[in-house]
């Protein structure tokens, strides 16, 4: 039934309690409240505020009929003790809330045509004082106060290693030349991990997955300097977000004047896709180029009878040697240069490496076996079919095997 007033008819609001303290054991058994009308004192008043615990999870705390007041009466209740309070209403058959060890919650009448109403809950979280924002912050978030923040670590790093769990949410940028980054298996790392990485450095640095797992559909990525991006991991595979690429497309010159030695390109100075070479050589010249993937266009127009030989930082690599007055494209896979040019344009003269008797340094594209090469200092070598038919040295002629002369043989001794 319903409590109106003689006055106006409107629902009577109970006589508010703020505070009350409840302990549900043995002795109490569960707890019926009743709603403190006019006043009146009972053993169990429904306060606005209420501290319960409870030594049994069978114990539960019955509130009073919804319909002895009015829709929008409320209270929070907080369970300090150790087992999970529930709470029922007024005919303890329908669960209102359940409140664990250290929470709060806050309840109040939305609807109250019978004595049970309906009730809404809204979760207060614990109830301590303070959260202890330290104990939460994980990978990515920082404790500042009482509240998380997001977090960024930043670290540097010019030695190759491999990424773990550790690694979530940590930003990386590489400062050496040529490198690898190693991740963990997928599976393992799982549907979530991420860390951010960027090449700072001078060489390419290479995201390189274990176990016969792909990035981006590949055994591997390759970043350049100055590419930066998230690498995510679905928990089968990786995927690079963000991917930044330079998007200046107009080329720019490098002049240097060289004298002999080696020399030492900076990340400034190999940015330039045009390279021009000047002054007058004393020596032979070494570049040092960029352990990166990159086209350079090479004019040599340097004096002397010397050459410039360009090269990679990484030892063991392929050089390229340009000698004076030539203009070549020069292709570089981060360790080794390659000249590009088939004919150098403008040239007075064609550089061929040494080749081998296996694979001459001109041959035939039907037969690469088939050709001239260089077999030593001051010798050039004729082979056929992977085998040295003859050489031609400052001595003169030989020939392997025999010789058919159609038209006779003159001159000289025999």
């Amino acid at each position: 039934m319903s409590f109106n007033s003689p006055f106006t008819g409107n629902v009577i609001q109970p006589t508010d309690v703020s505070y009350a303290s409840y302990a549900l054991t043995s002795t109490t058994g569960s707890v019926q409240l009743e709603w403190p009308i006019n006043g009146n004192a009972t053993d169990y008043p429904a306060a606005r505020i209420m501290q319960v615990t409870t030594t049994s999870t069978s114990y539960v705390l019955k509130m009073p009929p919804a319909n002895q007041t009015s829709v929008g009466q409320d209270a929070l209740i907080t369970n300090p003790g150790a087992t999970t309070l529930t709470v029922k209403d007024y005919a303890g058959v329908n669960t209102i809330c359940t409140i664990a060890n250290g929470q709060s919650k806050y309840i109040y009448i939305s609807d109250n045509p019978t004595s049970a109403g309906t009730w809404k809950v809204i979760a207060f979280g614990v109830g301590s004082s303070s959260v202890d924002a330290a104990a939460l912050a994980g990978a990515g978030l920082m404790a500042s106060g009482a509240i998380l923040n997001q977090s960024q670590s930043v670290t540097t790093f010019s030695s190759g290693f491999t990424a773990t769990e550790a690694d979530r949410a940590a930003t990386y940028v590489w400062t050496g030349g040529g490198g690898t980054v190693t991740l963990t298996s997928a599976s393992t790392l799982g549907n979530n991990w991420f860390f951010i990485v960027r090449n700072g450095g001078t060489g390419t640095l290479s995201i390189t997955p274990s176990g016969g797992d792909l990035i981006n559909g590949s055994g591997s990525l390759d970043m350049q300097p100055a590419d930066s991006c998230f690498v995510a991991c679905s928990g089968s595979a990786f995927y690079s977000v963000g991917l930044g690429k330079s998007t200046q497309f107009n080329f720019t010159q490098l002049t240097k004047a060289v004298v002999s030695g080696t020399y030492t390109l900076t990340s400034s100075e190999a940015a330039n896709v045009i390279q021009k070479y000047t002054g007058t050589l004393s020596g032979n010249v070494t570049v040092i180029m960029p352990s990166t993937i990159q086209v350079y266009y090479i004019t040599n127009q340097t004096s002397g009878a010397y050459s410039i030989t360009f090269r990679t930082s990484t030892s063991g690599g392929a050089t390229a040697v340009v000698p004076a007055g030539q203009q070549v494209i020069l292709l570089c896979d981060s360790v080794n240069m390659y000249n590009a040019s088939t004919i150098a344009a403008g040239a007075s003269t064609l550089a061929l490496g040494n080749g081998t008797v296996g694979a001459p340094s001109l041959n035939f594209s039907a037969e690469g076996t088939t050709g001239i090469y260089r077999p030593a200092s001051g010798e050039f070598g004729i082979a056929v079919l992977g085998a040295q038919i003859a050489s031609f040295a400052a001595t003169g002629l030989t020939i392997t095997g025999t010789g058919t002369f159609s038209s006779g043989i003159s001159g000289g001794t025999f």
